[in-house]
């Protein structure tokens, strides 16, 4: 079964990281990249930009609603993701709980419906 490991985290606190720490970080980031390819459970994983470059839509009846980020009404932001491939939701979460994100923010995950599970 596929699941979407979501990394949140502070932006503030991240813009405040030294270079040589959040390359250590990355570092640290690549290895567990690593470790899933190793155990043949990563499927795919990337970054996302800031929340400042970011837009919520919202469509009620004919009007069209765009808020433009950064939201100062959320602590933590959803900056990156994994998708792995793994045999249950016990296991995703192990996984989750290896990812350095883990560390400093939080990692939701979620099982990613199959094709199958969608009506229609």
């Amino acid at each position: 079964m596929r699941y979407m490991l979501m990394l949140h985290a502070d932006e503030a606190a991240g813009k405040s990281i030294a270079p040589e720490d959040m390359a250590r970080f990355m570092g640290q980031m690549y290895a567990y990249q690593q470790a899933l390819e190793k155990a043949a459970a990563f499927v795919s994983s990337n970054a996302l930009v800031g929340s400042s470059e970011a837009s919520v839509v919202r469509v009620q009846g004919n009007d069209v609603s765009v808020l433009d980020g950064p939201y100062a009404d959320i602590r933590e932001q959803f900056g990156g993701y994994f998708i792995i491939d793994v045999a249950d939701m016990d296991e995703a979460n192990k996984w989750a709980a290896r990812c350095p994100a883990a560390s400093w923010g939080t990692v939701e995950v979620r099982r990613i419906r199959d094709a199958s599970e969608h009506a229609g």
